[in-house]
């Protein structure tokens, strides 16, 4: 149960970071560089939920036992 409850929060964690992305591609037609972009992101707290939540869900998937 508990597993299943680290997955959901991961799949959470990971859907706002990606939402957070992108909603800030949006600036692109704004003016702004790719570079300019990956330099925003870089300074923003929430974009790094993505990788984080897909770490945990890697995580959790890994420590289920294989059962061919």
């Amino acid at each position: 149960m508990g597993y299943i409850f680290l997955f959901l929060v991961g799949f959470g964690v990971s859907v706002v970071g990606g939402v957070s992305l992108i909603a800030y591609i949006n600036f692109l037609p704004a003016g702004l560089e790719w570079s300019d972009y990956f330099i925003f992101i870089r300074s923003r707290a929430e974009c790094y939920f993505l990788p984080i939540g897909l770490l945990l869900m890697a995580f959790v998937l890994n420590r289920f036992p294989n059962n061919p």
